[in-house]
């Protein structure tokens, strides 16, 4: 069983050599059998996926990765299995040579891939082209053949890492190879659960190579994975408790026509457990709101002055949820940004102060998406894409607050470069006041006393675990307000 650090440490590929490199010198393992463990957990893991396979494609390029295909082909043949190698190259490196001349002296043939002709058939493709070596397009000659890799009929397996994704960054540079499963080595690789990586790694499964605990001393890695345990820092609830106990968010946003926002922010903070919840919003939202939710405390406010009591009593503000940015959302979200109380800052709320930057009250979180994290790096999405580990320290850093990188493989970073990422959540919360819902768990979590860092993180791993358990599968259709009840068990459950 992997410890837990090693387990959910996510490593930059510049890392994992690193460890590589000690499991040589200071482990005593020689590189070669670390290619054949990586082999033999590859060809375990084709055997257990897919047990009634009995045809085998291999892809091999000329690095170490193609020297992990050619020794799983070996395996394969010798458990009776009708094996095929293409190889993308007439040459192999270093340890991969020694790879491929073994299973030449075993009377295995290489086919050289020709890019404009049409693979074998077999059950199975195993990527062994690139693996962690490329962090730039491939050429034309590997496009061609990754494009005839992915019209390949039958299931796909790649070793360590899809070929043509940027394992650092989870960015397809070009054409990339679409896996069914991909099992990873020595240690996960940060860029497989975030960005492009999300659709093309298929199953993720991790084995270390057998690798002493004792290598991986100090490898500590560049971020981690968010995992179900952290919701035990929210404390257990005593009986003899009242609601003043767990705060009081004052939600502030719900311009003319976007009520919904701001009701699905507040409502998500009742949810997550605050004792208390307030709405400022605007005149004609209230009557709907408190017909839709009795239990909130909805207020019009229609200016600064008439939100001063309401910002006094409360303990956290969430700010932004169909604010506008308009004279109205402008106005009170200056008064908010003026006061002394933690912020949980999303949407026009961010977009506000990427016009008009400031200084945010201590403890505060930022939730933007990619295109608002752009307007406050003044860069475009893209550049935001290409480094998303990058762009969520720069965004802590400049605002000195936590932040909430969201999209696939959301991120939460910290003033002091801790970055978390959640493994959880689904197209189908690419849905209209998704992001209200999440800032509305956020400060609620943050309310009942946890400080910024531990709020952002149980926030954005319970709204992607209750979204995944409203999905049950079934993406398409799933509303905002279908994470209210699965949140709730989210949040009350305690793991074994």
């Amino acid at each position: 069983m992997l410890m837990p650090s090693i387990h959910n440490a996510l490593y930059t590929v510049d890392q994992v050599r690193r460890i590589d490199r000690r499991a040589i010198e200071v482990g005593a393992i020689p590189r070669f059998e670390l290619m054949r463990r990586a082999s033999m957990a590859a060809f375990a893991s084709l055997r257990r996926r897919w047990p009634d396979a009995q045809r085998v494609l291999v892809v091999a390029g000329p690095g170490n990765n193609g020297g992990d295909a050619f020794l799983l082909a070996d395996l394969a043949r010798s458990a009776g299995m009708a094996v095929t190698v293409v190889a993308s190259s007439h040459q192999s490196k270093d340890d991969a040579l020694t790879a491929r001349e073994l299973w030449r002296e075993g009377g295995g043939e290489i086919l050289i891939a020709d890019p404009q002709a049409r693979l074998p058939d077999a059950d199975i493709l195993v990527d062994g082209l690139f693996g962690t070596g490329i962090s730039r397009p491939p050429s034309a000659a590997a496009e061609a053949l990754i494009g005839r890799m992915n019209a390949f009929a039958g299931r796909r397996l790649a070793l360590d890492v899809p070929s043509g994704l940027d394992a650092d960054c989870g960015m397809a540079r070009g054409a990339v190879f679409h896996a069914d499963a991909t099992i990873s080595f020595v240690g996960w690789k940060r860029g497989q659960f975030t960005a492009d990586a999300v659709d093309c790694c298929g199953d993720l499964e991790l084995d270390t190579l057998g690798i002493p605990y004792s290598v991986f001393a100090g490898a500590e890695g560049d971020a981690r994975l968010l995992d179900a345990s952290i919701v035990f820092l929210l404390p257990s609830r005593l009986r003899n408790v009242n609601k003043g106990r767990f705060g009081h968010v004052l939600a502030i946003g719900g311009d003319t026509g976007m009520g919904g926002a701001i009701r699905l922010a507040a409502e998500a903070a009742l949810r997550s457990g605050a004792g208390l919840v307030s709405v400022a919003t605007r005149a004609e939202h209230v009557a709907a709101i408190n017909s839709a939710r009795p239990e909130l405390m909805v207020h019009a406010v229609d200016g600064p002055q008439s939100i001063e009591a309401l910002i006094e009593r409360c303990s956290v503000i969430a700010l932004g949820p169909g604010l506008g940015q308009r004279a109205w959302g402008h106005a009170h979200w200056d008064r908010a940004m003026r006061s002394t109380r933690p912020l949980v800052i999303d949407a026009d709320a961010l977009n506000l102060l990427a016009r008009d930057e400031r200084s945010l009250p201590t403890g505060s979180i930022l939730t933007p998406h990619p295109g608002e994290a752009a307007r406050l790096l003044r860069c475009d999405i893209a550049a935001i894409q290409s480094d998303r580990f990058a762009a969520a320290r720069e965004l802590a850093r400049r605002f000195a607050a936590v932040v909430v990188l969201k999209g696939a493989g959301s991120l939460v970073a910290d003033q002091d470069g801790q970055v978390a990422l959640c493994p959880f959540g689904n197209p189908g919360m690419a849905s209209a006041g998704m992001g209200d819902v999440l800032t509305g768990v956020i400060a609620g979590v943050r309310a009942q006393g946890l400080d910024a860092w531990d709020a952002a993180r149980i926030g954005v791993l319970v709204h992607a675990m209750a979204g995944d358990r409203a999905a049950a599968g079934c993406p398409r259709g799933l509303v905002a307000s279908d994470l209210f009840a699965p949140l709730r068990d989210c949040l009350n459950s305690r793991p074994a």
